[in-house]
């Protein structure tokens, strides 16, 4: 049960640090699992393809395809509404940060 509420809240830090990334440059979905392991998130293709879908039909991401050493590889940029929506979300998350910090 645990690991379910904990997973759900997380969800809404990988969608902000997605986000992040899409700002500074084009992403694609083997390096954004490569990008969260190293910030300690563990989670499948499985479980991030269905959010970056999501983002993209909320309009958060635009998704572009390019071929890649003969493969179909879909990058992700994010959208004017991605950048206020992330802009929005930092500030939320520093006000947070500064009340439970201690």
């Amino acid at each position: 049960m645990e690991d379910k509420i904990v997973r759900k809240l997380f969800l809404g830090f990988i969608q902000i640090h997605i986000l992040h990334h899409a700002k500074e440059h084009p992403i694609f979905g083997m390096w954004m699992l490569e990008e969260l392991k190293e910030h300690g998130y563990s989670i499948s293709s499985g479980t991030l393809y269905p959010i970056l879908h999501s983002m993209e039909s909320d309009g958060l991401l635009h998704q572009e395809q390019k071929n890649v050493d003969g493969k179909i590889r879909k990058y992700y940029t994010a959208t004017e509404k991605g950048k206020m929506v992330l802009e929005e979300a930092r500030k939320k998350a520093y006000e947070l940060f500064k009340e439970i910090k201690d």
